[in-house]
Protein backbone atom coordinates (compact mmCIF):
# COMPACT_ATOMS: atom_id res chain seq x y z
CA UNK A 1 0.00 0.00 0.00
CA UNK A 2 2.79 2.04 0.89
CA UNK A 3 4.38 2.07 -2.93
CA UNK A 4 0.44 2.78 -4.35
CA UNK A 5 0.54 5.83 -2.03
CA UNK A 6 3.89 7.08 -2.90
CA UNK A 7 3.43 6.72 -6.83
CA UNK A 8 0.21 8.73 -6.75
CA UNK A 9 1.73 11.50 -4.80
CA UNK A 10 4.59 11.86 -7.06
CA UNK A 11 2.16 11.89 -9.50
CA UNK A 12 0.43 14.18 -8.15
CA UNK A 13 3.16 16.88 -7.09
CA UNK A 14 4.16 16.80 -10.88
CA UNK A 15 0.51 17.90 -12.16
CA UNK A 16 0.16 20.18 -9.40
CA UNK A 17 3.67 21.93 -11.14
CA UNK A 18 2.49 21.39 -14.49
CA UNK A 19 -1.33 23.40 -13.59
CA UNK A 20 -1.77 26.94 -14.61
CA UNK A 21 -4.27 28.36 -12.39
CA UNK A 22 -6.57 30.62 -14.71
CA UNK A 23 -7.66 34.24 -12.69
CA UNK A 24 -11.39 34.34 -12.01
CA UNK A 25 -13.27 37.56 -10.73
CA UNK A 26 -15.20 36.70 -7.87
CA UNK A 27 -18.12 36.49 -7.00
CA UNK A 28 -19.26 37.18 -11.04
CA UNK A 29 -17.77 33.59 -11.56
CA UNK A 30 -19.58 31.85 -9.05
CA UNK A 31 -22.56 32.96 -10.47
CA UNK A 32 -22.48 31.87 -14.06
CA UNK A 33 -21.40 28.07 -14.15
CA UNK A 34 -23.05 26.47 -16.78
CA UNK A 35 -22.04 22.89 -15.41
CA UNK A 36 -20.93 22.09 -11.77
CA UNK A 37 -19.22 18.71 -10.83
CA UNK A 38 -19.62 17.96 -7.04
CA UNK A 39 -17.14 15.74 -5.57
CA UNK A 40 -18.96 13.49 -3.40
CA UNK A 41 -17.21 11.86 -0.10
CA UNK A 42 -16.35 8.65 0.31
CA UNK A 43 -17.95 7.49 3.75
CA UNK A 44 -21.85 6.98 4.68
CA UNK A 45 -22.29 9.37 7.10
CA UNK A 46 -21.07 12.42 5.09
CA UNK A 47 -22.99 10.96 2.00
CA UNK A 48 -26.11 10.81 3.77
CA UNK A 49 -25.27 14.68 5.08
CA UNK A 50 -24.18 16.04 1.59
CA UNK A 51 -27.37 14.47 0.18
CA UNK A 52 -29.45 17.08 2.89
CA UNK A 53 -27.80 20.11 1.37
CA UNK A 54 -28.26 19.22 -2.37
CA UNK A 55 -31.23 21.46 -2.34
CA UNK A 56 -28.92 23.93 -1.30
CA UNK A 57 -26.03 23.18 -3.49
CA UNK A 58 -29.29 23.32 -6.72
CA UNK A 59 -29.67 26.75 -5.25
CA UNK A 60 -26.77 28.43 -5.14
CA UNK A 61 -25.63 27.27 -8.52
CA UNK A 62 -29.18 27.66 -10.28
CA UNK A 63 -29.37 27.00 -13.45
CA UNK A 64 -25.89 24.88 -13.92
CA UNK A 65 -26.64 21.26 -14.89
CA UNK A 66 -25.02 19.75 -11.65
CA UNK A 67 -23.23 16.45 -11.71
CA UNK A 68 -22.37 13.86 -9.37
CA UNK A 69 -18.79 12.68 -8.97
CA UNK A 70 -18.68 9.34 -6.48
CA UNK A 71 -15.46 7.99 -4.95
CA UNK A 72 -13.98 5.03 -6.92
CA UNK A 73 -16.29 2.11 -5.70
CA UNK A 74 -18.73 4.18 -3.90
CA UNK A 75 -22.43 3.86 -5.43
CA UNK A 76 -24.89 6.03 -4.50
CA UNK A 77 -27.79 5.46 -6.55
CA UNK A 78 -29.90 3.73 -3.75
CA UNK A 79 -28.93 6.87 -1.43
CA UNK A 80 -28.97 9.86 -4.24
CA UNK A 81 -32.17 10.76 -6.02
CA UNK A 82 -31.20 10.83 -9.80
CA UNK A 83 -33.55 13.23 -10.49
CA UNK A 84 -31.88 16.46 -11.81
CA UNK A 85 -28.60 14.89 -11.04
CA UNK A 86 -26.48 12.58 -13.68
CA UNK A 87 -24.07 10.30 -11.25
CA UNK A 88 -20.56 9.60 -12.27
CA UNK A 89 -19.33 6.17 -10.00
CA UNK A 90 -15.90 5.58 -11.38
CA UNK A 91 -15.30 1.64 -12.04
CA UNK A 92 -11.73 -0.10 -11.24
CA UNK A 93 -10.65 -0.12 -14.47
CA UNK A 94 -11.18 3.35 -15.07
CA UNK A 95 -8.11 3.89 -11.75
CA UNK A 96 -4.97 3.08 -12.13
CA UNK A 97 -3.10 0.76 -9.81
CA UNK A 98 -2.14 4.07 -7.10
CA UNK A 99 -5.77 4.71 -7.39
CA UNK A 100 -5.44 7.61 -9.47
CA UNK A 101 -7.74 8.14 -12.75
CA UNK A 102 -7.20 6.99 -15.63
CA UNK A 103 -6.14 9.36 -18.54
CA UNK A 104 -8.87 8.21 -20.53
CA UNK A 105 -11.63 9.06 -17.60
CA UNK A 106 -10.28 12.21 -17.06
CA UNK A 107 -10.44 13.03 -21.11
CA UNK A 108 -14.24 11.81 -20.32
CA UNK A 109 -14.73 13.99 -17.22
CA UNK A 110 -12.90 17.26 -19.18
CA UNK A 111 -15.55 16.72 -22.03
CA UNK A 112 -18.38 17.59 -20.01
CA UNK A 113 -16.29 21.27 -19.74
CA UNK A 114 -17.39 21.84 -16.20
CA UNK A 115 -16.53 25.19 -15.38
CA UNK A 116 -17.10 24.88 -11.66
CA UNK A 117 -16.07 21.54 -8.92
CA UNK A 118 -17.31 21.59 -5.30
CA UNK A 119 -15.25 19.40 -3.82
CA UNK A 120 -17.48 18.02 -0.73
CA UNK A 121 -14.71 15.61 0.88
CA UNK A 122 -13.26 16.73 4.21
CA UNK A 123 -10.38 14.36 3.84
CA UNK A 124 -8.08 14.40 0.76
CA UNK A 125 -8.12 12.07 -1.92
CA UNK A 126 -5.80 11.38 -4.11
CA UNK A 127 -8.45 10.41 -6.83
CA UNK A 128 -9.98 13.96 -6.10
CA UNK A 129 -6.94 15.70 -5.94
CA UNK A 130 -6.24 14.41 -9.42
CA UNK A 131 -9.72 15.30 -10.54
CA UNK A 132 -9.26 18.95 -9.53
CA UNK A 133 -5.92 19.73 -10.92
CA UNK A 134 -7.27 18.31 -14.07
CA UNK A 135 -9.48 21.13 -14.45
CA UNK A 136 -7.80 24.28 -14.37
CA UNK A 137 -9.72 26.59 -15.99
CA UNK A 138 -12.93 25.96 -13.47
CA UNK A 139 -13.46 27.36 -9.87
CA UNK A 140 -12.53 24.93 -7.68
CA UNK A 141 -14.34 25.43 -4.11
CA UNK A 142 -13.23 23.08 -1.18
CA UNK A 143 -12.93 23.43 2.74
CA UNK A 144 -10.05 24.79 3.90
CA UNK A 145 -9.89 23.65 7.29
CA UNK A 146 -7.25 20.65 5.78
CA UNK A 147 -3.70 22.24 5.30
CA UNK A 148 -1.63 21.30 2.01
CA UNK A 149 -4.36 21.89 -0.62
CA UNK A 150 -3.36 24.44 -2.64
CA UNK A 151 -5.05 23.07 -5.68
CA UNK A 152 -8.57 25.53 -4.70
CA UNK A 153 -9.19 29.24 -6.17
CA UNK A 154 -11.63 29.36 -3.26
CA UNK A 155 -11.06 27.63 0.18
CA UNK A 156 -13.84 28.38 2.79
CA UNK A 157 -12.44 27.67 5.88
CA UNK A 158 -14.78 27.32 8.99
CA UNK A 159 -14.34 27.26 12.49
CA UNK A 160 -16.21 23.69 12.66
CA UNK A 161 -13.26 21.08 13.23
CA UNK A 162 -14.99 17.58 13.08
CA UNK A 163 -18.64 18.41 12.77
CA UNK A 164 -19.55 17.67 9.43
CA UNK A 165 -22.82 18.79 9.33
CA UNK A 166 -21.86 22.46 10.37
CA UNK A 167 -18.70 22.25 8.25
CA UNK A 168 -21.34 21.49 4.87
CA UNK A 169 -23.38 23.83 6.25
CA UNK A 170 -20.82 26.96 7.22
CA UNK A 171 -19.35 26.53 3.83
CA UNK A 172 -22.25 26.80 1.64
CA UNK A 173 -23.61 29.32 4.03
CA UNK A 174 -20.45 31.43 2.97
CA UNK A 175 -20.82 30.45 -0.87
CA UNK A 176 -23.79 32.12 -0.90
CA UNK A 177 -22.81 35.14 1.36
CA UNK A 178 -20.56 35.80 -1.97
CA UNK A 179 -23.07 34.82 -4.14
CA UNK A 180 -25.82 37.15 -2.53
CA UNK A 181 -28.44 34.45 -2.30
CA UNK A 182 -30.32 34.50 0.40
CA UNK A 183 -29.24 32.43 3.71
CA UNK A 184 -32.49 31.17 4.80
CA UNK A 185 -33.29 29.26 1.60
CA UNK A 186 -29.69 27.48 2.14
CA UNK A 187 -31.30 25.22 5.16
CA UNK A 188 -31.55 21.49 4.35
CA UNK A 189 -35.25 20.79 5.21
CA UNK A 190 -35.68 19.34 9.15
CA UNK A 191 -32.06 20.97 9.71
CA UNK A 192 -32.30 24.03 12.45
Amino acid sequence: MAIRDTVAKVKLRHWQRSVEPKAHRFPDDLLTPKRLLVCLPSGLRELTLVKQFLPAITYLFKPADITLLTAPGVRVSDIYPRKGFQILSPSTDQLTWSGLPRKSYLKLLREYKFDAVLDLNLQATVFTTAVLLNFPEAIRIGCGNIPGRPFYNLEIKTKYLRDERNIYRSLLETLGVIMNRRLDALRPAGIG
